[in-house]
């Protein structure tokens, strides 16, 4: 292994050294714990330090680094204290988590560091956001992204890359090849001969370098970085590394031929800078003694001080509270002036209201720009607040969904426009897994509002028609809200807006142009969490939301002989259970009608609530009016028949009669 100094000083080849051992020793103790039964998992970077220390020394304190599960010395480069990791990983509750989550699956504002999660390729989408509020800041700064040769083959490695191409943002994206995706060799991963060929595909610089050594590593991190600070565009870098432990210490390296580690043993990162230094005469055999004596002491105290820590004490009000940034919306009362407005144009309203009101609002989405949205809903957009901050986006939900966090982690807010509520699915794990559970895993707020056009109605068939608000109801950590007028849904998108915790904002489609109500000049929020009783009777209630509301009131108002309590839900997650509860008492029947198939969807929740909760104020069983178990058909007939307003007078019929 050659190493080139170039213009550093011996104090400076000394430091790197150190930085460079300390995550070495660290994880040695881990090894020596995990034989000791005093540790139960451990992900070994041994072999890989020079990649995580080199580039981590290579960026700038205030610049962020979104590392790996092998990626200690990017920790340890940050000065975070030992104790402090060690209670992260045993679980105690100074760590990061809390005890919620373990290894280096954590974030932290103080050091700019954002873990990852176990799905490994969406953080890199985080990078791309982190980058644009930066270069929509105009900060000179760079974003640092770590990823294994496997994740390479995760489509959330290729959108993030192309977005940030496609946007010119400043992220190093750092392939981590060490051989092995667990126990899957790299030429059953990929057919390319180099992984840093991919970058050519997407229009990037692509560089290759030995991820042992460590000056070849800083060195030209150093570089890269600070090209990027001043000519805003990414860079794809691949380091060539080899992975001396198992995936995790329990896998095991059976599978790994010997001659592999006898190879990568001669290039052991830390004793090859070790003995380099040593021709250089910056180090000598008792100075090496003393600073591993003087590291030994310090890791035997700081661990052995963060296993003393406390366990955590399980307390339910506080798991359930911290599922979401602490936040008490203060309802913003609306004007005396009103206007005739569609119910896409409250919309519209409300995205202009949220655009003049937060300079760090960003918005986002297929055809969202010049072309105004497939709905026009953002057209005239980019004219008033720029294409900066109103913008097209390729088509790759997941990597927006993961920009969309990654701006509200720099300080940004973000509106994300699903064109369709179906195409969600292709940003399904980004939703439920980072937007969801962030604050509970590390405090960190997700202020991202995922604007869903959904429902049937126009005949658009299987994968433009679906209702599928429940999958979100009963995933903790997000807020859903399904306006069915017009007012609700300019105050409720503003709502959506202020709060700082992630909300999906079902919208349907078929209301856009169909339904007008007047509606408030200028800002104002509708409470989050509140439904609205529309009609008080006693015969039963109708518990309903979205186009469900106005199929119940053409039935009412067609039907003056029955006297139903009507109440649109508005909020789904959290959901108004004081006036739910009202209306049952006030009436001992209850029809529960939404658009969404009856199996699982959103009023099996609300039934069995009501039962476990009000059930001596029922006279009749609670009965559910939904959509057939069906893929939603296109023809107009068929659909007609699907939904489930076909069925409701029936429903109310028989419930009236019970």
């Amino acid at each position: 292994m050659q190493f080139d100094r170039k213009d550093k000083d011996d104090a400076k080849l000394l430091a790197l050294y150190k930085t460079l051992l300390y995550p070495r020793m660290v994880e040695e103790k881990m090894l020596i714990l995990l034989r000791q039964g005093r540790i139960g998992k451990w992900f070994s970077g041994i072999g890989q330090e020079a990649i995580a220390v080199g580039s981590t020394l290579a960026m700038q304190n205030d610049e962020y680094i979104l590392p790996m599960h092998r990626n200690l010395g990017v920790f340890t480069s940050r000065n975070i204290p030992l104790k402090k990791l060690m209670a992260q990983w045993q679980g105690k509750v100074s760590g990061f988590t809390k005890g919620r989550d373990r290894s280096f699956h954590f974030g932290t504002q103080d050091y700019k560091i954002i873990g990852m999660i176990s799905h490994l390729g969406p953080q890199m989408a985080l990078a791309d956001g982190i980058a644009l509020a930066d270069v929509i800041e105009n900060k000179k700064h760079a974003t640092l992204v770590f990823t294994g040769e496997g994740a390479t083959s995760e489509g959330d490695f290729h959108e993030a890359i192309n977005v940030a191409s496609v946007w010119n943002l400043p992220v190093i994206f750092l392939i981590e090849n060490n051989g092995y995706g667990l126990s899957t060799p790299i030429n059953e991963q990929f057919n390319c001969k180099h992984l840093v060929d991919r970058a050519i595909g997407y229009g990037v610089e692509g560089i290759q370098l030995d991820g042992n050594n460590i000056l070849e590593v800083y060195d030209k991190l150093s570089e890269i970085a600070s090209s990027i600070r001043e000519n805003p565009r990414p860079v794809l870098v691949e380091c060539l590394t080899f992975r001396m432990r198992g995936h995790e210490e329990a896998s095991g390296t059976k599978y790994v031929p010997q001659h592999l580690f006898d190879e990568w043993q001669k290039k052991d990162p830390v004793k090859n800078f070790e003995d380099y230094l040593v021709t250089e005469n910056i180090l000598d055999e008792e100075l090496i003694a003393t600073i591993k004596r003087s590291y030994k002491a310090e890791i035997e105290q700081e661990v052995e001080e963060a296993f003393n820590e406390e366990e955590p004490v399980a307390n339910d009000s506080i798991e359930l509270s911290d599922m979401f940034f602490p936040y008490q919306q203060e309802l913003t009362q609306p004007q005396a002036t009103k206007t005739e407005k569609r119910y896409l144009d409250a919309i519209t309203e409300g995205l202009k209201e949220g655009m003049q009101r937060y300079n760090n609002l960003v918005i986002m989405g297929q055809d969202v720009a010049e072309y105004g949205g497939a709905f026009k809903i953002t057209d005239g957009f980019v004219a008033a607040f720029g294409k900066a901050r109103v913008r097209n986006t390729p088509i790759c939900e997941s990597a927006i969904v993961g920009t969309g966090l990654g701006l509200s982690i720099n300080g940004y807010k973000a509106v994300v426009e699903m064109q369709f509520a179906d195409f969600v699915t292709c940003g399904f794990n980004q939703i439920v897994n980072n937007l969801a559970k962030t604050h509970y895993r590390w405090g960190e707020k997700a202020d991202v509002v995922i604007r869903m056009p959904t429902g049937a109605g126009s005949g658009a068939g299987p994968f433009h028609s679906q209702s599928n608000e429940a999958w979100f109801t009963k995933t903790p950590g997000l807020k859903v809200v399904y306006p069915a007028f017009p007012y609700d849904a300019k105050g409720l998108l503003i709502a959506a807006i202020e709060d700082p915790n992630p909300v999906i904002y079902f919208e349907h489609k078929y209301l856009y142009r169909s339904l007008s109500g007047l509606v408030p000049e200028g800002y104002y929020t509708v409470e989050i969490g509140k439904a609205n009783v529309l009609k008080h009777g006693d015969q039963l209630s109708i518990i309903t939301y979205g186009l469900g509301v106005h199929w119940a009131l053409e039935y009412l108002n067609n039907h003056n002989e029955i006297n139903a309590t009507l109440v649109d839900l508005v909020s789904l997650q959290p959901w108004d259970k004081e006036t739910v509860a009202k209306a049952v008492k006030a009436t001992g029947r209850v029809i529960i009608l939404h658009e969404d198939t009856i199996s699982s969807g959103f009023g099996a929740e609300l039934s069995a609530w009501i039962a476990e909760h009000c059930f001596e104020d029922l006279d009749a069983p609670v009965m559910r009016c939904a959509s057939l178990d069906t893929a939603i058909p296109m023809n107009k007939v068929l659909e007609d028949s699907f939904l489930a307003k076909s069925r409701f007078a029936k429903t109310v019929e028989k419930i009236l009669a019970y």
